[in-house]
């Protein structure tokens, strides 16, 4: 047991690595190793050499398991400060910025923030309301009739229902004019508001997409005209496109929830596949419009006799594109890194009337 001492703990001493620990390791003692295997011959002799053999044997296993252990120790604390010569770092220098870059606020975001603070300085208020409407608040109420396109399944996302309830199933909003109704219920007259929010239509294109947003506004007052509809339109018109003034074009048109109703464009010009908002010879149709129709102010629980108003609609992502020149509705939802870093806002860009809208 002597020369089994000296040999391993000299080999074990002198050991480079820890693959050559282990092995020293399962030659001493593993499972086949010379002092297991001798601690295993313990059965076959007398009690009085067991008594002699057997604590000299396991006093031997420790002193190797312990002379392993401390090696393996000091193989470790000689790699740290092999590595603490090697590797090394300036903690004055400044951070990597640019390795994390951070993040940007999308279009929507941003645009919808900026059409808000427009509104926000004319008074109105804004309103929120489910994006899984009921069939009355959705169609009925803003007086699309059970006729209509819209209402078909071709062009509306219906929820299930269960089998045998067979009332009129719930809807994803085609709109945020429900938000109109409800928020009349509520409130009553005058009000101004706002609804921005996501509706959803069947449809998928380049200029289409199945969900998208939308914000419309709606005043309601006793001495409500088209002349105030032009007014607040044309107004936020200038100050979203960051112009002096911007000519708009009212066209008749027909929607089940406005009468009479109207189109509205703008005087614009394409100049170099770039939009000029406010000057050329062109236009663009940019929302649809009009004064809300009795039957409508009927459901929001407001007397047609007393009051009127007039009610506006447009697409934040249509507005977006328009303003900030971008080609394709559908990259709005592709979550590419390299669009949104393009066209994404900083944090801190929060839009203003007093410090401007955009960057």
């Amino acid at each position: 047991m002597d020369d089994l001492r000296d040999k391993y703990l000299t080999e074990i001493a002198g050991a480079a690595d820890e693959a050559t620990l282990e092995s020293l390791r399962v030659q001493a003692v593993g499972k086949k190793g010379e002092i297991s295997l001798r601690m295993r011959q313990l059965g076959r002799m007398t009690p009085e050499e067991r008594q002699t053999a057997g604590p000299a044997l396991n006093a031997l296993k420790d002193e190797i398991n312990s002379a392993l252990a401390a090696r393996k120790a000091a193989l470790a604390d000689a790699a740290l400060e092999e590595r603490l010569r090697s590797e090394w770092l300036d903690v004055t220098l400044p951070g990597r910025s640019a390795a994390r870059p951070g993040g940007t606020v999308h279009p929507v975001s941003q645009v919808t923030e900026e059409v808000m603070t427009i509104f926000a300085d004319m008074g109105f208020a804004v309103a929120e309301g489910p994006q899984i409407e009921t069939d009355w608040y959705n169609f009925d109420a803003l007086n699309i009739p059970g006729h209509h396109p819209s209402r078909q399944e071709m062009d509306t996302f219906y929820m299930h229902r269960a089998p045998g309830d067979n009332r009129p199933p719930h809807v994803l909003r085609t709109h945020t004019s429900p938000v109109q109704i409800r928020t009349m219920q509520q409130i009553g007259a005058p009000l101004r508001i706002i609804a921005p929010g996501r509706v959803y239509r069947a449809d998928y294109d380049q200029t289409h997409t199945p969900m998208f947003h939308q914000i419309e506004g709606l005043a309601v007052d006793r001495d409500i005209s088209m002349a105030h509809l032009k007014w607040v339109l044309e107004e936020f018109f200038a100050a979203f496109f960051e112009v002096d003034g911007v000519e708009t074009r009212f066209r008749a048109s027909h929607f089940p929830f406005t009468e009479p109703s109207a189109e509205v464009d703008i005087r614009c010009s394409w100049i170099d596949g770039q939009l000029r908002v406010g000057e050329g010879d062109g236009w663009l149709e940019v929302l649809g419009s009009g004064m809300v129709h009795p039957k409508v102010l009927e459901a929001g629980k407001i007397d047609p006799a007393q009051w009127q108003g007039f009610a506006f609609g447009m697409g934040i992502d249509r507005i977006a594109m328009l303003k900030y020149g971008i080609p394709d509705l559908r990259a709005f939802f592709d979550s590419d890194l390299r669009w949104l870093r393009h066209y994404g806002f900083g944090a801190l860009d929060v839009p203003t009337l007093a410090g401007g809208l955009s960057r």
